[in-house]
């Protein structure tokens, strides 16, 4: 081949530090926005961001240059710093030390998609943790 192709898709979980409630309805937008901002610097194209006052999911296409921590890392660090930098939480705002990342299928990106879009309603049903129990448990970990 003269050209590599490389399509690699993550299904990412960002925890807020202690699970705290911390992305209100009054800066979910400005926090999704800044994910997505870090993201484009990274080279990595966002398909859905969304997520619940404690966690946001993103599903994203991997830039080949780059790994899974190091766009976390980055991801992480710059919106934290954001957060804080414009004062949009009482508290001072971190994520867990830890992420998840999924690998996902061409075939499942509508299906992941779609969840993501409907975190709100899926959490009146299930806790952060079982969530992110059932992903390990679902992917062997």
């Amino acid at each position: 081949m003269s050209h590599s192709k490389v399509k690699i898709l993550v299904h990412g979980i960002l925890g807020v530090k202690n699970r705290e409630n911390l992305i209100n309805s009054d800066i979910e937008k400005q926090v999704h926005s800044f994910i997505h901002e870090q993201l484009v610097v990274l080279g990595c194209y966002a398909e859905k961001i969304n997520g619940t006052p404690n966690h946001v999911h993103i599903l994203f296409h991997l830039n080949s240059q780059k790994t899974i921590s190091e766009v976390f890392k980055q991801v992480k660090g710059a919106v934290s710093y954001k957060i804080n930098f414009n004062n949009l939480t009482k508290n001072k705002f971190s994520w867990q030390v830890g992420y998840g990342a999924f690998s996902v299928s061409q075939s499942k990106i509508e299906e992941i998609k779609n969840y993501i879009e409907n975190q709100k309603t899926h959490h009146k049903k299930m806790t952060f943790r079982e969530e992110y129990n059932k992903f390990i448990k679902l992917y062997g970990l």
